[in-house]
């Protein structure tokens, strides 16, 4: 009986002792399920690449840094009419206030070559208007009338080209950022065609297309925006002009010039 119970208690110990060594090892995977090694290699860090703006620019080859200097400039274009704009189409440049009132002094005086002389001492859009009009008093007031309506125009095509020109840099920035798009398209399908892409390449190929399509509509929008703005403005001034100019010259229907 002793023995027996001793055979048992040895018995229970070794499965014990089996169970512990099982368990410090692997789990055997269940039902035949394979479980993948961990290899050095698969530890090793993948090397995505930086893919950074300025590794877009340069690695996109001969025509995509001709392409992304294009829209560099489009962009200096765009700051510089924008400033140039800003300056321009002002109130205060179009028609200054020391202008109007010596000349409505001048024209209140009835002397039209004080008022000529006053509008070539302030050179602008509303003297150049008046020039032309005080230019041909002898000839009547029709002819008066003509000649400033010919120089309003001309002085509203002045302003208006300035704007053209913001509205040219906002059509071509976005068609410069679609070429890009395409471009950059182009040289990730390239790389597919060649068989196993080159993952990192294929994704500075997909960049470059994203990079200039965000540029180009970076650029256009605030040219698009500040066109109208502008473009508005210039309109409210040129009526002002217009109106004011009416107003200046409607005293030369009675005016005689005296020759010194």
């Amino acid at each position: 009986m002793k023995k027996c119970m001793f055979t048992l208690v040895a018995v229970a110990g070794l499965m014990l002792g089996a169970s512990a060594v099982v368990q410090a090892q692997d789990p055997v995977p269940a039902d035949g399920a394979l479980v993948a090694s961990e290899t050095p290699a698969a530890r090793a860090p993948t090397n995505k690449g930086s893919g950074g703006f300025f590794s877009v620019v340069f690695g996109s080859g001969p025509m995509g840094i001709i392409l992304w200097l294009a829209i560099f400039g489009a962009a200096g274009a765009a700051v510089y009419f924008a400033v140039d704009c800003a300056i321009t189409v002002r109130p205060i440049r179009i028609m200054p206030d020391a202008l109007i009132n010596s000349v409505t002094e001048s024209m209140t005086e009835g002397d039209v070559i004080k008022a000529l002389q006053c509008c070539e001492n302030e050179p602008g859009p509303l003297a150049n208007v008046l020039t032309a009009g005080f230019s041909h008093v002898e000839e009547g007031f029709d002819v008066i009338e003509e000649s400033i309506a010919t120089a309003a125009d001309l002085e509203t095509e002045k302003i208006m080209q300035k704007l053209t020109w913001l509205s040219v840099v906002g059509n071509l920035a976005p068609m410069l950022g679609l070429l890009g798009t395409v471009q950059g398209m182009i040289a990730a399908f390239k790389n597919l065609a060649g068989g196993a892409p080159d993952v990192g390449l294929l994704a500075q190929n997909i960049s470059q297309a994203l990079f200039t399509t965000a540029a180009g509509l970076t650029i256009a929008v605030p040219c698009v925006a500040f066109y109208y703005i502008y473009r508005n403005a210039a309109n409210k001034i040129i009526l002002r002009m217009e109106a004011l100019t009416m107003e200046l010259i409607k005293d030369l229907r009675n005016v005689e010039v005296i020759e010194e």
